[in-house]
This record gives structure tokens, sequence and C-alpha cells, in this order.
């Protein structure tokens, strides 16, 4: 066995830079885990930054400032001891100092990402990160210095191994090393962002940790979304036997306890498209909340993409803040008009009509002496009015445009730059087509009402941009080239692979 302890994880989303925010945040929760009478609350990776800070780290002030509220909430670990992610800063480092932009950017501070451990008003020692994640969405090498040294904490006669994130995705390392000198529990602090397949791929490696240690492992996560990240939550704690002490609810701020001598949970719930349709409604709302906007103009066509796009952001928003626009030419099909229609008033949104055959004509006729109007002319000329309608809808009423683009478009080029393009965010921008479809039946499954009608689903996906165009005479069909898209752009395989 190990020694009982009551353990609080602070779950938080904090917002990058908002260190008055993000230090309310921290405190609270370290009151709330004092008040239920925990002995250690455990907070993620960058809980006061917030993730990904990216270069406000080389910002002059901004280090000053998160380290002015740092100070706060070491002073409040008088009454709770505290485990958080922060960084550390070791000195300085050569720079160049020759070059304006490397003055301004270079960073001469040698920066380590790293967990301390707080008690008595105090800091107890800290853990710096060796593994700094540099591919896909991660560029840390541009920021830090990777840790050198391996440190087990004492704290109440306990032997702790702290560790960041990326370090417990590594054979041997730090937990390793901790593992060998012998530890009472293993605590990572993390800001990993969700992938479908994720959470599972994080048991297994807690697991693991946790058996070769003989302890514990307890997993803090960030929650919330932040630009074109969203993170999951889902913190846990589990024991050597593999049984789960903790599993805490995704895509939600809490302060989940639990005693490491306590009696074994339910494991977490499966990972599936409904944890993708949580993901994408927490980043819809995040974004707009975070950044202070008040709403989103949609347009609805009467397919797929633009219908589920409307109900994630109703999810996310209400439908107050959500503004559903359709915007027919002379080849929108009368089913488009009467499948857009039905989304809006199963959502209960607003949905303006703006005919664009006038402006269409007009422009035609502008032309006509100097250019064809002809195939891809008239067509992307259609897609650009509805952008410029967007926009200008968007300026008057402070709201941002929702791009209704999916994966295998967006991936192919088969879209309008300045016309579906335009946006500020694309929801489904990282699904693939029969990843909407399959979301479009979750929806409609979640929902008492249908929302996305059955023609919606049955029809041929078409831009009716001209005479009975589809999809399928310009891209290949959506079932041979999604796992495409999927291998090329997700598993980054060469093209010579592919081919057959």
């Amino acid at each position: 066995g190990w020694p009982p302890v009551k353990i609080a994880v602070g779950q938080i989303n904090p917002t990058v830079g908002d260190f008055p925010g993000n230090r309310d945040k921290v405190l609270h929760s370290m009151a709330e885990a004092r008040r239920q009478g925990a002995d250690l609350v455990v907070f993620p990776e960058h809980a006061l930054l917030g993730y990904p800070p990216r270069d406000l780290l080389l910002r002059g002030g901004f280090l000053d400032a998160a380290e002015r509220e740092f100070s706060a909430i070491v002073d409040a670990s008088r009454n709770i001891a505290v485990v958080i992610g922060h960084v550390l800063r070791a000195g300085t480092r050569a720079a160049n100092q020759a070059d304006p932009s490397a003055i301004a950017f270079g960073g001469d501070t040698l920066l380590y990402n790293a967990v301390f451990l707080l008690a008595d008003g105090g800091i107890v020692g800290h853990q710096a990160k060796h593994r700094l994640p540099s591919f896909d969405v991660f560029e840390e090498e541009r920021y830090f210095a990777p840790g050198m040294e391996v440190n087990v904490l004492d704290w109440q006669g306990l032997r702790l191994g702290l560790s960041v994130c990326e370090d417990s995705w590594y054979e041997g390392g730090v937990l390793g090393a901790q593992a060998s000198a012998g530890v009472d529990l293993l605590i990572n602090a993390s800001a990993s962002p969700y992938f479908r397949g994720k959470p599972a791929l994080r048991y297994g490696l807690a697991k693991r940790w946790a058996l070769l240690a003989g302890a514990p492992f307890v997993y803090a996560n960030l929650t919330g979304g932040q630009d074109e990240l969203v993170f999951d939550g889902g913190s846990f704690a589990v024991r050597p036997d593999g049984a789960f002490l903790l599993a805490a609810p995704r895509f939600a701020e809490g302060l989940p306890i639990f005693d490491t001598a306590g009696a074994p949970v339910a494991p977490p719930d499966e990972d599936g498209l409904p944890v993708v349709h949580q993901a994408l409604v927490t980043g819809i709302r995040d974004y707009l909340n975070k950044n202070g906007i008040p709403g989103v103009i949609i347009g609805i066509s009467g397919g797929v993409d633009s219908a589920v796009v409307a109900a994630l952001a109703c999810q996310a928003l209400g439908p107050d803040r959500v503004i559903g626009t359709f915007f027919p030419s002379a080849y929108t099909a009368p089913e488009s008009e009467k499948q857009a229609r039905h989304v809006a008033t199963a959502l209960g949104i607003r949905l303006l009509e703006i005919p664009i055959e006038p402006v269409f004509s007009s422009l035609a006729q502008s032309l006509a002496p100097h250019s064809s109007v002809e195939g891809v002319v008239a067509e992307n000329l259609q897609a650009r009015i509805r952008g410029i309608l967007w926009m200008a809808l968007a300026n008057a009423t402070g709201y941002v445009v929702l791009s209704g683009g999916n994966k295998s478009e967006i991936a192919t080029g088969y879209n309008t730059l300045y016309g579906d393009t335009v946006g500020a965010l694309a929801p489904i921008g990282d699904l693939v087509k029969a990843e909407v479809y399959a979301l479009a039946r979750l929806i409609n499954d979640q929902s008492p009402r249908t929302i996305i009608p059955a023609g919606t689903l049955r029809r041929p996906p078409s831009a009716e941009l001209r005479p009975n165009q589809r999809d399928d005479q310009d891209l290949p069909p959506y079932d041979a080239l999604d796992p495409l898209v999927r291998d090329l752009v997700e598993a980054n395989k060469p093209a010579s692979e592919l081919v057959r």
C-alpha cells in the first residue's frame, strides 16, 4: 500500500495572458480544496500563463507581470500545499545583440517549463521539463531550455515525483529516474490538447508509470479552447494495478477530489464522436467568449456542412448569438431553400435572406466587355458575393463569420478564396466529410427534434454554383478522398505510398 493523501485537482480553463483572472481561478480552487479537507491541490502545466503563450513569452514585461501573480499563489500555500505548472527563469543565455529582430524577439532569458511544489508560503522545489515538444502544434524549443536534473521532492514524509506533460510520453527519462529512486506519488501537470483517441493513450502511459513506480499516478490537465486548440480536461488518477481513483469530467472546469487510499471509481467514458462534438462546442464557445466577440454569422445553404456548423454554434452560444443567412443564386434548388429554413427554424435562429442574382448580373455586365464570365469565373463570383455580404453583416454587428469548410474540401482547395473561406474560425475544418455526416446524425439523435433534415443527409453534396453541379464531378467521391486526406495531412505519408 501507500500513504493515504487527499488530493484535489484544479482542472481550470485559463485564458492566455490573463494573469489576474487565472490567478483568481487558482486561488479560488485552493480555498475550496482546503475547505473540503484536501491535503494537496494539483494544477496543470502553465496554469497561470495559459497555454500556449507562444511569443508572448518573449514580450517585454510579460514574465515580470506573471511573477507578481505567481508570488500571490506561493503566499497562499500557507493554507494548503500546491503542485502547479509555471515557468522558471534561470538567469540569462547568450543572445544575438547585433540584429534588431533578435534583440526584440531573441530572448536572452534562460527559461524552463517547470512544475513547482509550494507549501507553507514558500517554494519547496521544482522539476523542469526535459522533453520539449516541437512538432505539430507545439514549438517549445523556441522558448525553453530542456531541464537537466531529475528531482524527488520530500513533503510531509512522502516522496513526490513531479513532471510536466511531455516527459510522461517518453521511455525512461524523468519518470523512469523518479520511479527507480522510489516515490510515493507521481504527479504530472499537463496542457494536453485533445485529438480523437488521445485520452486512451494517456491512460496507457499512466498505468505503465504507476506500475513501474509502485505508486499512484495523478494527471492534471487544462480544459477549454485556446484559438485553434481545445484542451479536454479529463484529469485522472490511477493505481499501480490500473484501477482508476479519479476520472474527472471532460471539457468542464471543476475541483474533483480523491483519496489515494480510496475505493476505485468507474473508468472514464469511451472516447468517440460525442467527445469530438463536445470539443467543437467548447472550441467555438471559448473562441468567442475569450475574445469578447458577441456572436456569429453563418451561411446556411441547405447542405450538411453549414447545418452542422449552425447546430454547433447554437449549442456553444445559444440561438440569440447566432445569425443565419441564406443567399440564393439562380442555381439554388428549391429543396435547398426548404432545408435551410428547416435548420434555422429547428435551431430557433434568425435567417436573413438576400438573393445574390441582382449583384451577380451587375458584376457580370461590368466584366463582360473585358472577360469571359463562364465556368469558374461565374462560380467564384457567386461565392465571393456571399463573402462580401457576410463581412458586411459582420461589420454591422461586431459578430464574426464562421466558415463551413470541412477538411476534405480545404485539403483539396475545393473552396473559393475570399468567398466561402472568409471567417474567423472553421469549426469543422478538422473533420473529413464522412465525419461531418456522422456528426450530423449524432446532433439529430441528441436533439428532441430533427435539426438536420433527412433530405440534406441523402442529397449528393453540391456547391450549387452551376446547373446540376455535384462535388463528385470535381473531386473523387468522398469515401475515396477522406482516407487520402487523412494519410496525407494527418499521417504525413508520401504521395507515392498512396497511389496505386
